[in-house]
């Protein structure tokens, strides 16, 4: 394979926006695009300017490859079963672009940062044009213009550069926006890959994120998901001393109507001044997605996850204590290297005590490239599997319990869309994460209303329309 890693450093970011405009004016007669975001949250808002930039350059966006001249896989490296999903997709792709040769191949996200991934490339996936990382958005222009100009491969695979503000943003919804405040992570889960392909934490300057939401808010969107890889760790890296609950308390004093969230949170760093804030601004959701992990000390220092079951438990109360009601979710890993009979009813011991509104559960799976990939492990799949179980019956029947509480409450709903179970009924989330159905008139998605709760399941709650707020015209 030829290729080449010649981006035209010579030439500013703009000045490669206008030579690959005129380039695609001459190329297609209506160049489309297609951009495909694979992952967690933070993957969908990179997508998101990956479809801004290709727009400033003369492509229109299709919600599908088949009639694409350029495609891009934005791509998630968080479980190998992800990437054996791409590279599925890959062959499917590659016979699209036998017949249609001329289509430009973007291989971009958390597998742009990962070496064995051009080691692949190299190796077997000759079609692909073109590579960047996490951190290599900003460089899509220049890595266009080299390629147009040579009909080489060319790569950019930083994942520590700070992505250009300058960046427009093509947004999925026009009432929900995602704000990422900081790139990277410095925990080093034995588990995780993550810092491995976005790099060290670097956090955005505060009245950079500031102005973001107020334009965000001035155009009408209603909640603003702050995104980090640990929210809780914003700012430590700037030289402005500036805490995430300092940020927090800016941000809800924005004027108008809308509601802030944010993923995700570290135990260690869950203060007790950031409980505060959550607790205190009006603004902000009444929810914490608390990733726990696990219930055994042993595997919580097997994941360097630098806190233990008590310590956890101490924040669980220190928001219970000041709201009872008070909505937590986490994500569990169940069947980590060597994890006992033991340490797993240690995590069962702690759904129960805490009481989860929602769980995001994984079985472990060996992830390369990991610390925790190198342990031995003795506990067969079988086993694994088995506990999975046991833990989702014993939160089905939690959350079958836990939900009721909202019954005979009125709930403040953001409306998401039409439910599922169609007739009419809508859904939405509540201040405090919690899926709410209701039957009403679709011209309320995109607004907030006021459900009085009248039934509840071990995932949702329903109830009757008590008033709205119609957005704005």
């Amino acid at each position: 394979m030829q290729e080449t890693t010649n981006l035209k450093k010579n030439m500013s970011v703009q000045a490669c926006i206008e030579q690959v405009q005129k380039l695609v004016a001459v190329s297609y007669p209506c160049a489309k695009a297609y951009v495909h975001s694979f992952g967690c949250q933070l993957n969908v808002s990179d997508g998101e300017k990956i479809k801004g930039l290709l727009q400033s350059m003369g492509f229109s966006l299709t919600k599908t490859h088949e009639d694409a001249d350029l495609i891009v896989f934005n791509t998630c490296a968080v479980r190998e079963s992800a990437e054996d999903r791409v590279y599925g997709m890959l062959g499917v792709i590659k016979k699209y672009k036998e017949t249609h040769p001329r289509t430009i191949l973007i291989l971009s996200g958390c597998m742009g940062s990962e070496p064995k991934t051009l080691q692949k490339i190299r190796a077997h996936y000759s079609f692909i044009d073109i590579l960047m990382g996490t951190a290599s958005i900003g460089e899509l222009p220049r890595l266009l213009a080299a390629y147009y100009d040579t009909k080489k491969f060319v790569y950019d695979m930083d994942s520590t550069a700070m992505p250009s503000e300058q960046m427009q943003q093509i947004r999925t919804s026009c009432f929900k926006a995602s704000v990422p405040i900081m790139y990277g992570c410095n925990n080093f889960c034995t588990y995780c890959i993550v810092p491995y392909v976005r790099g060290r934490e670097r956090s955005r300057k505060p009245e950079v994120i500031l102005e973001e939401v107020k334009a965000l808010i001035a155009d009408g969107y209603k909640e603003i998901m702050l995104l980090g890889q640990n929210v809780n760790s914003y700012g430590k890296d700037l030289e402005q001393s500036i805490s995430f609950s300092e940020l927090l308390q800016q941000l809800n004093q924005i004027e108008g109507e809308f509601i802030i969230r944010f993923m995700s949170s570290h135990p260690k760093d869950a203060t007790p001044e950031l409980l505060d804030t959550i607790l205190s601004c009006e603004k902000i959701g009444k929810h914490l997605h608390l990733p726990v992990q696990c219930g055994s000390d042993a595997i919580l220092s097997a994941m360097n996850r630098r806190y233990t079951v008590a310590q956890y438990l101490k924040i669980v109360a220190y928001l219970r204590e000041r709201q009872p009601d008070f909505s937590l979710s986490s994500d569990l890993i169940v069947g980590f290297p060597n994890e006992s009979e033991a340490d797993f009813q240690g995590t069962l011991d702690l759904i129960q005590r805490v009481q989860y509104d929602n769980l995001y559960t994984f079985i472990y799976s060996k992830r390369s490239g990991t610390k925790a990939a190198e342990m031995p492990d003795a506990t067969t799949d079988a086993e694994k599997r088995i506990r999975m179980e046991r833990l989702l019956t014993l939160q089905r029947e939690i959350a079958t319990k836990h939900y009721r509480r909202f019954i005979g409450k009125m709930m403040r709903v953001l409306v998401e869309g039409e439910s599922k179970r169609g007739d009419g009924w809508l859904f939405g989330k509540s201040n405090e994460a919690i899926i709410v159905e209701f039957l009403g008139d679709r011209s309320l998605i995109g607004t907030f209303v006021t459900v009085l709760i009248t039934e509840s399941k071990n995932w949702a709650v329903s109830g009757r329309l008590i008033e709205h707020e119609r957005k704005e015209a």
